[in-house]
């Protein structure tokens, strides 16, 4: 058994005062009991919704190893035996316990942020890297406030690389996190109109990005997406942060990791790019043009980090895509086989075009139609009306030829094409969910894509449930 902290560490990493007798130390680290594995520290965060200290007691039951808790809550525990590590606030002993995984490690670390892209470029580099050493990175989408300092508290300590996705929608976000994750070469994806409602404009937004390169490490890289309007703006950031090496990624001339040429397919792209004096050819197993860039941004991180490239381009070729971010079905029906791209995790303007272009992309089945259902964008502000409705174009240019709406914002898509395609627009995802359900046949190819918070995994859930899968696909996004 591998520990990944001895009790001893723990304690005098975070500070904390030990209650009962401590084992000799912990496999793993755990924010939630339903997914708490036997031997994992037990951390009780107090959150918005939730306060872990409630679920003490199942977190025992689950094989919790330790618990570590507030000492404001520890009366309230009094019948349970188990051993603790009592600190004055957990979420900080979490971030103290980060902070000595990132002293302790020799790993090269790679941080990535962005409007769009950040998820789909890190789950990328945890595959290729994997091939040419060991690698930890950050689980889902755990990249905030407790997600960060989670991730790098489970960092063990021999590992060869570690990726982490740092994300924000306030400015000073990603500032103190990134002063945890000290990171060897900083990767920004793209700037783009996410989270908007709590900006004024995108010039703003990478303002709030650029805040990353403040943690680099000295001697470090910032790796800058140079077919980015922002991207002299974002590499001016950088090296007033005192980044001393600032790279770029693209089609543009003058990125030091060059898209020579690509080929786009419905199921994957090919790629001929310029990698460290070297051409390298790829196939991109996900499909997509956002895809081929953030396969640039993996070459080039690899580079950075002394990883073997060719190796890691290799690797590309069999990247799939995660559950709501592309991630493709092919479902039975009565009448023939359904393609169905779930893209329902998140959605910006910037995420939306890339979705319609993969189901401009993707064939259709005999008789069958290009169906986009689509849910409101979140967090757009006073913007919100004017970018769902410039989505008309997007849509008209994909050649989708039904298009299920849901949610008020998407009610000025629905005005914007009234006439010109066949739309139905419902107030929300349960309401639009018997519409689908009735109007899906066989042939059909149906890309499912909204902010979160619309709640259009649900209907992903439905299409699975109602239509069985035929062989697996390898997805795409």
């Amino acid at each position: 058994m591998t520990l990944l902290w001895t009790s001893d560490a723990l304690v005098q990493a975070m500070g904390g005062r030990p209650f009962g007798t401590l084992p000799a130390g912990i496999t793993g680290i755990s924010i939630d009991s339903r997914s708490l594995k036997p031997g994992d520290a037990f951390f009780a965060i107090k959150g918005d919704a939730m306060d872990g200290h409630d679920f003490a007691t199942a977190a025992v039951k689950a094989g919790a190893a330790v618990l570590v808790v507030a000492e404001g809550r520890l009366a309230g525990l009094g019948r349970l035996t188990a051993p603790m590590i009592v600190v004055p606030d957990v979420l900080v002993a979490l971030e103290k316990l980060g902070i000595a995984a990132r002293q302790r490690t020799s790993a090269k670390v790679i941080a990535v942020t962005g409007s769009v892209g950040k998820t789909s470029t890190k789950e990328a580099l945890r595959h290729t890297l994997a091939t040419v050493g060991t690698v930890h990175a950050s689980d889902k989408s755990f990249n905030n406030h407790w997600g960060v300092p989670l991730t790098l508290a489970r960092l063990p300590q021999d590992t060869d690389y570690a990726v982490f996705e740092i994300g924000m929608n306030h400015p000073d976000e990603i500032r103190p996190l990134v002063k945890m994750v000290r990171p060897h070469v900083a990767i920004v994806t793209l700037i783009a109109a996410a989270h908007l409602g709590f900006f004024r404009n995108l010039d703003e937004i990478a303002k709030a990005k650029a805040e990353i390169f403040e943690g680099i490490e000295p001697g470090g890289s910032a790796l800058l997406n140079r077919d980015d309007p922002r991207a002299n703006m974002l590499g001016k950031m950088a090296r007033a942060a005192g980044v001393e090496h600032v790279y770029g990624f693209g089609e543009n001339a003058r990125s030091t990791y060059r898209l020579l040429d690509y080929a786009l397919h419905a199921d994957h792209s090919t790629i001929t790019a310029k990698i460290g004096g070297r051409e390298i050819v790829a196939r991109v197993g996900a499909a997509g043009r956002h895809m081929v860039q953030n396969a640039l941004a993996v070459l080039g991180a690899a580079h950075l980090v002394g990883a073997d490239v060719p190796s890691v381009a290799l690797a590309l070729g069999d990247l799939s895509a995660e559950a709501g971010r592309g991630k493709r079905h092919r479902l039975r029906h009565p009448k023939g086989t359904i393609t169905l791209i779930d893209e329902s995790y998140n959605a910006n303007p910037a995420s939306m075009q890339a979705a319609l272009s993969l189901l401009q992309a993707a064939p259709v089945g005999e008789g069958g139609r290009r169906v986009a259902v689509l849910g409101d964008m979140l967090e757009l502000g006073e913007h919100s009306a004017k970018l769902h409705a410039a989505l008309a174009g997007p849509v008209k240019e994909a050649g989708v030829d039904v298009l299920l709406l849901a949610g008020p914002h998407m009610q000025g898509l629905a005005e914007a094409l009234s006439g010109e395609v066949e739309v139905v627009h419902q107030p929300t995802a349960d309401d639009l969910k018997p519409k689908l359900m009735a109007m899906v046949e066989g042939g059909d190819t149906v890309v499912v894509k909204s902010s979160k918070g619309v709640g259009f995994s649900r209907l992903i859930d439905a299409l699975l449930k109602k239509f069985p899968a035929e062989a697996p696909v390898k997805g795409q996004g």
